[in-house]
């Protein structure tokens, strides 16, 4: 593996510095490079390029043991220390990540509304009670946030946006989608958490827009 970390950097720096500070000879480095790899090596080459794809896929979160299975699952036959010497070997770690994505930010300077709802979401008929929130769901390729609009009579999504960023015109889009599809009377009570995307003043002046009336929950609530 010395040599492999030579022929590695041999672009950026000089090999014979690189052979002194990994304690080798040039000539040593000279005859690995033309001495074919055994198929140990290429068995360790092919299994690293899946160790590879899976800690992709898994965003970073697989370990050794996980690793193992996985790779197992695939059908390749490799065991927990093989796995490990090559993750150690190449650099493969665990990017530990938080358990949660925040989905809304309550620390902004923009207006917040009354609490009308006071947590009775409860409704005679529909278009009476809208409430809208984003989450978020971590796939393959990372995390998706998503933004939908709830009619509270039926409970039905009536508008949602999909990202995979948490994009000013999100939470917009869903409620200009559930609009198209309802085109609710005015009086209907749109109730969100304080989140900076509700409280936004592009936000704010589509709901007046369409005559809301306007609710948030209390501090630290969801709903």
């Amino acid at each position: 593996m010395r040599f492999a970390f030579i022929d590695a950097w041999k672009e950026e720096w000089p090999v014979e510095l690189l052979c002194r500070f990994m304690r080798v000879t040039s000539r040593g480095f000279r005859a690995w490079r033309v001495r074919p790899i055994s198929q140990r090596q290429r068995g360790d080459m092919v299994i690293l390029a899946h160790i590879r794809e899976q800690h992709r896929l898994s965003l970073e979160s697989y370990g050794r043991p996980r690793m193992t299975e996985e790779l197992q699952e695939l059908g390749v036959n490799v065991g927990h220390r093989r796995v490990g010497r090559l993750m150690r070997q190449n650099g493969i770690k665990i990017i530990r990540t938080q358990k949660y994505k925040v989905k809304t930010d309550s620390n902004h300077a923009f207006g917040i509304a009354p609490n009308l709802l006071d947590r009775d979401f409860s409704a005679d008929g529909p278009n009476q009670k809208w409430a809208g929130d984003i989450s978020y769901i971590l796939t393959s390729e990372g995390w998706l946030y998503l933004a939908v609009i709830l009619d509270l009579y039926s409970r039905r999504v009536i508008g949602w946006a999909v990202s995979n960023r948490m994009k000013r015109d999100l939470a917009i889009r869903a409620l200009e989608m559930a609009m198209a599809l309802r085109q609710p009377p005015k009086g209907c009570i749109h109730h969100t958490d304080r989140g900076s995307q509700y409280c936004s003043n592009d936000y704010q002046k589509l709901l007046k827009k369409y005559g809301f009336e306007v609710s948030m929950s209390g501090k630290g609530k969801l709903l």
